[in-house]
């Protein structure tokens, strides 16, 4: 006799039939091509990368071919995806990168790509918190002449995140959309502005000169740039929750790798047409996170602007509340598959979400806000430690462990194939993955060769090293347990990566 049943009539179409039950299962046909790729690209913040990621890398790195920057990592991108879009068609697991590595990799591989996963994606939300709850800050200074703590909004923010992460992944697509499509037309209409009034060099194409990409700081720039994809290969995740899974997702993961390369590398282009070509790195180190603003308010004026601002605040909301479901997502996977404890392995009521998921992101959000806050000594309004801190070190220690990921799931792509002797027949997307796979970890070991710039960091500090042994110890953990498990639990270990598929074979196992 089975369980996990409660009827014997045969499943209709929209049934989801698991060894397990519902409450094993993510609610399928939830997201269609729109609403899933307006969840994966909330996650690159659009504004939050122009006012922000874009003025960094002109001042700090003194790069001014960034838009050629962002057309060279958005080929580099889709040579990743070709291989990851084809895997995505035999592997819909919401464990997306640690699924596809079991799979290539071994079970071993997997847990450790897991827990890097969890950790790596969790720090990137965490760490916006620190900004946004700075810019809220900032914004009740300037329209209400209230003083309000950065951790007060910060807190706020994880609360109603960790509400909305408890919902349909549907109603969070809404909310996502929303938010997204108007953050998008704003920056558009600051790139008209800018191609209409550009700086006394007009349209110059100078920022596309490969000449402009030369220079110590390039590597590092990189790096900075790279993060700004950061989201695109999130729709494996939600493979569980589509209707047709293996023509969503790559057709969503192709579509968010040329949408975010086009825009960030046209509005890049468009700060230097607004500021000048040789004005544009004098510009960013001087205004820093106000370059975007202060050329808007020249040529759209200061009500825009302000739009502008409170959109800034809005965008990172829909970051926080895209990474916060992914979280939830691969420890609701991982629990699922004995990673975790079982608890997390558990949707929540009629909503299909993974709730325990989410209330551990929010937890985890909650502790390390309130710890920023602890340490932090300095006045209301002032942006230095410990603000920034918790931004650029969780987003630097985040960005890193995808940039692994994306890595080996490269890699993974190519074993995966051949072991089925597919090699081939794949041939083409092989040869794409190793590519891919060589030139992500080049980007990798820049990012931990100038991990100190990339943060700030005294010299003589121990922050550069420290942050990427966050990525070594969750690596290494991930690794031990699957060791333990493999010696332990063999039956546990080889349905790493399963996902339900191995609830139907012990099923399928358990009728025979």
């Amino acid at each position: 006799m089975t369980t996990g049943s409660s009827s014997t009539s045969r499943p209709t179409e929209n049934t989801i039939s698991t060894f397990k039950g519902q409450e094993r299962a993510l609610r399928a046909d939830r997201l269609g091509t729109g609403g899933l790729l307006l969840s994966v690209l909330a996650a690159t913040g659009p504004i939050m990368v122009v006012a922000g990621v874009m003025p960094t890398t002109f001042a700090v790195m003194g790069i001014v071919g960034q838009p050629l920057l962002f057309v060279v990592l958005g080929a580099v991108l889709v040579l990743f995806g070709v291989g990851y879009a084809e895997m995505s068609r035999h592997v819909h697991n919401a464990g997306a990168f640690y699924a596809y590595v079991s799979r290539g990799l071994g079970g071993t591989a997997g847990a450790g790509a897991a827990l890097l996963a969890l950790v790596a994606y969790s720090a990137l939300q965490v760490g916006i918190y620190g900004i946004f709850g700075f810019e809220v800050s900032g914004l009740f200074a300037t329209y209400a002449d209230l003083e309000v703590a950065w951790w007060i909004p910060a807190l706020a923010a994880a609360l109603v995140v960790g509400t909305l992460g408890r919902l349909k992944i549907d109603v969070n697509a809404r909310v996502l959309g929303v938010l997204l499509v108007i953050e998008v037309a704003l920056v558009v209409v600051f790139d008209i502005a800018a191609v209409a009034d550009p700086a006394k060099e007009g349209l110059s194409l100078h920022a596309f000169n490969p000449d402009t990409l030369t220079g110590a700081g390039v590597g590092t720039a990189l790096c900075f740039c790279i993060a700004a994809f950061t989201g695109f290969e999130q729709a494996p995740v939600y493979a569980e929750e589509t209707s047709r899974p293996h023509v969503l997702v790559p057709r969503v993961m192709f579509l968010a790798v040329a949408g975010v390369a086009v825009f960030f590398a046209v509005s890049s282009w468009a700060l230097t047409v607004a500021a000048g070509p040789s004005q544009i790195v004098g510009a960013a180190q001087k205004e820093s996170a106000n370059l975007l603003f202060s050329l808007t308010e020249s040529r759209l004026g200061a009500t825009f602007t302000d739009v502008l601002h409170v959109l800034f605040v809005t965008g990172m909301f829909a970051a926080l509340l895209s990474f916060h479901n992914v979280v939830a997502r691969y420890a609701f996977a991982m629990g699922r598959e004995g990673l975790l404890p079982r608890a997390f392995g558990q949707t929540t009521g009629t909503s299909g979400a993974p709730g325990t998921g989410s209330l551990l992101q929010t937890g985890i959000s909650v502790l390390v806000v309130v710890a920023f806050a602890v340490a932090d000594d300095k006045p209301v309004g002032d942006p230095t430690a410990p603000v920034l801190q918790l931004f650029t070190w969780c987003g630097n220690v985040g960005a890193l462990g995808v940039i692994l990921l994306m890595a080996a799931a490269s890699v993974s792509v190519i074993v995966f194939f051949a072991r089925r002797g597919a090699a081939a027949a794949q041939a083409w997307r092989l040869v794409t993955s190793a590519l891919a796979a060589v030139a992500l970890l080049v980007i990798a070991g820049y990012t931990v060769k100038d991990l100190d710039v990339l943060v700030g960091a005294a010299p003589g500090s121990a922050v550069p090293w420290v942050l990427p042994g966050i990525i070594a110890v969750a690596l290494v953990a991930g690794l031990v347990q699957g060791l333990v498990l493999r010696s332990r639990a063999p039956e546990a270990h080889a349905r790493i990566g399963l996902g339900n598929e191995a609830f139907q074979l012990e099923k399928a196992a358990t009728v025979s």
